[in-house]
């Protein structure tokens, strides 16, 4: 097991998550990207996402980080699910993505993290690193 892993947290294979979940980690992660495309970002609501993310996640916010991301890496594309892992302690579920990028130039990584009730807890975007450590 990797020792960066917390140790309530197992690799789960991405086959064994429910398509709903992972259809809705997908489309709630792509909006946040989307808008570095479109300048516009529709809030997220209490059925999406929990009140931590949506007071956190603002037009504001947004903007300032897409104005640094697209200029380095380019127009936002899509995102490639990479792998998730489960979270025993309170059955949510992290999503890490590769986030594609019309400039080839660093890979990135976005991770939702998913409640046992489908919200999102939790969306980062970092620097892509094959080996993780989640806490």
């Amino acid at each position: 097991m990797n020792p960066k892993i917390a140790t309530n947290t197992i690799k789960i294979a991405v086959g064994e998550i429910s398509d709903i979940q992972k259809n809705k980690a997908y489309e709630l992660g792509k909006r946040v990207l989307m808008t570095c495309n479109t300048s516009k970002f529709k809030p997220f609501t209490a059925d999406e996402a929990t009140s931590s993310v949506i007071q956190n996640t603002t037009q504001e916010r947004l903007t300032k980080t897409c104005q640094r991301f697209r200029q380095y890496y380019g127009t936002f594309e899509d995102l490639k699910l990479i792998e998730a892992y489960a979270i025993k302690s309170d059955n949510s579920i992290i999503f890490r993505y590769k986030a594609l990028y019309s400039k080839n130039v660093a890979n990135k990584e976005l991770r939702v993290t998913m409640t046992s009730t489908n919200k999102v807890s939790s969306i980062k975007s970092l620097d892509w690193k094959d080996e993780i450590s989640i806490n």
